[in-house]
């Protein structure tokens, strides 16, 4: 009935009623137990299928002949009274779409009746919610370019088809690498930039505010790149370059409380105070600002390809090993050390390696917290540098609120400590 109720209120030729008798000739076949009956049924939601496909060759041609003879008439009205179900009024979606609703609709009928009752639940409803986004889904897929198709298929690749292949084993010097678990962490950190970009493609437009916090995830030094060229070029947008800054360092800092959350949960208060405090301290502070609305136009491509992960990757790796071999002949000071200077490149293989370590027992929670806001800090710095390297007038109110957020992250180690 839920897959009807759609089609019906879009005035399409099979609506509540049809559906749900097709349900239960689904559903009755597998009560009477005869392979002849399902068969039977499944042909002839197959037949529906096809006189609704002849409908839509049929309603396309009237279409065609009155865009040539630009006249209305009485057949052609009767035809158009059901619309279709892509952008273009064309009968040919309508039987696509509705004629595989009946499919599955005789599915699920099955489903249910077979004891498979959450899974013909979870369909049905999942269907239903899939024609009730008709327009959001079509309008989302003709803003995507082929270049972020193919990210989005390379994506998938590297998560579904490589994943599933790779070891499950320690690997390595002192056995640091778990291939799967880095993997893992690649695809996490690649998805997380990837959704990004697409909320940047979708809001971005809506203020610098936006670009700021979800670009930095994409991209942090093109949007610091950007905002800190335009403060140079008009020094009365300096403290919005400065809030933009803030805002990609609180995005940073609340991607690796994410990552630290899924992976370790263990670890989500230890971290999850300093790492809550620098995003909510760079979020409020960054928009006491009161000039969100300029808009911030960064040229961004997507930040996902295979070449992106593979380098992330290895990035990743070699922090490992040397965090690992760090961790093995200096000690936690070893480890500490080598996360400070991996986040002057990437925070993000820092956390991830701290994942890595952990999980496999190789270092304490106090070291694998400490590494997480060392890793952390540096992130932060780096930033100070990279937009007075562009404008130097940015040095000394970016360091300021940089400190500012250093000191909350710091602030929240200590109460951690004193709880604990």
């Amino acid at each position: 009935m839920f897959l009807g109720l759609e089609r019906e209120r879009s005035k399409k030729t099979a609506g509540m009623r049809t559906f749900t008798l097709t349900s239960l000739v689904g559903g009755i076949a597998v009560i009477v137990e005869s392979d002849v009956i399902l068969a039977a049924g499944a042909l002839l939601v197959v037949v529906q299928a096809a006189l609704l496909g002849g409908r839509g060759l049929i309603e396309q041609e009237l279409h065609r002949l009155r865009d040539e003879d630009d006249t209305e008439t009485d057949v052609f009205e009767s035809s158009h009274s059901v619309e279709a179900d892509g952008d273009d009024d064309n009968g040919v979606g309508l039987s696509l779409t509705t004629s595989t609703s009946l499919l599955v609709a005789y599915a699920v009928g099955a489903a249910v009746v077979s004891g498979y009752v959450l899974e013909g639940v979870v369909v049905a409803l999942t269907s239903s919610l899939l024609l009730v986004l008709r327009r959001e889904l079509h309008g989302f897929a003709h803003r995507l370019t082929s270049g972020e198709v193919r990210s989005a298929i390379e994506l998938a690749i590297i998560a579904f088809v490589v994943y599933p292949l790779l070891p499950d084993q320690a690997l390595g010097p002192w056995d640091a690498v778990r291939p799967r678990t880095v993997w893992l962490l690649v695809i996490a950190v690649s998805a997380i930039g990837f959704v990004n970009y697409v909320i940047i493609r979708r809001y971005g437009e809506r203020g610098i505010a936006i670009t700021g916090f979800f670009g930095g995830l994409v991209n942090s030094t093109a949007v610091i790149g950007e905002i800190a060229g335009r403060a140079g070029r008009n020094p009365s947008i300096q403290p919005l370059a400065v809030g933009a800054i803030l805002m990609a360092d609180a995005a940073m800092a609340i991607r690796n409380l994410s990552l630290i959350v899924v992976f370790v949960p263990d670890l989500s208060f230890q971290v999850g105070v300093p790492l809550g405090l620098i995003g909510v301290v760079g979020v409020g502070y960054a928009l006491h600002s009161r000039e969100w609305g300029v808009d911030l136009n960064v040229a961004f491509e997507s930040p996902f390809s295979l070449k992106s992960a593979l380098r992330f990757g290895l990035f990743f790796l070699v922090v490992l090993v040397v965090s690992a071999a760090a961790q093995e002949t200096f000690g936690a000071t070893g480890f500490v050390v080598t996360s400070f200077l991996g986040g002057f490149v990437s925070s993000g293989s820092v956390v991830t390696t701290v994942v890595t370590l952990y999980s496999g027992g190789q270092i304490e929670s106090t070291t694998a917290v400490v590494g997480v806001l060392a890793g952390t800090a540096a992130s932060i710095f780096v930033k100070i540098f990279l937009a007075a390297s562009i404008d130097r007038t940015l040095l000394a109110p970016v360091a300021r609120k940089s400190a500012v957020l250093v000191t909350s992250g710091a602030i929240g180690g200590w109460i951690v400590v004193m709880v604990s």
